[in-house]
């Protein structure tokens, strides 16, 4: 004979554990690469093209032009899904930049904050190549 409050915390239980098998986000990247990153990212705004901000982003993605998107790790998830739904339509490769909006648009030279932009040409930068291993 079953007691009906042990059932319920019976069934809790099993909802923790499933909730505990849930795969969660992958690790931040190391100092090492974000540097990295942040090195290309300069080389790429000196030498190719750019545009930043999720609007223009979007515009380059319908055309077609985007060679390479980058999002901020604090980007809005709605916002996130969008633009890796239209860059797979476009087949542009998408990479998760481990910072934050501020983070980003430092490393792009502004002083204010980005949380996407869209690489059209990497001029001298080998970080399209990087991305596609």
């Amino acid at each position: 004979q079953h007691h009906p409050s042990l059932h319920h915390q019976h069934f809790g239980c099993r909802h923790l554990r499933e909730l505990n098998n849930v795969k969660m986000a992958p690790q931040k990247k190391s100092k090492k690469d974000a540097n990295s990153i942040n090195s290309k990212l300069a080389l790429v705004l000196k030498s190719g093209k750019v545009t930043l901000g999720y609007k223009s982003t979007l515009k380059t993605l319908r055309s077609g032009k985007a060679k390479l998107i980058i999002i901020a790790g604090n980007t809005p998830p709605l916002r996130k899904s969008e633009l890796e739904y239209y860059s797979m339509l476009s087949k542009a490769p998408i990479h998760h930049f481990s910072g934050n909006n501020i983070e980003l648009g430092t490393a792009c030279g502004k002083l204010f904050r980005c949380s996407t932009m869209a690489i059209l040409d990497a001029g001298d930068s080998d970080i399209l190549s990087d991305q596609q291993a």
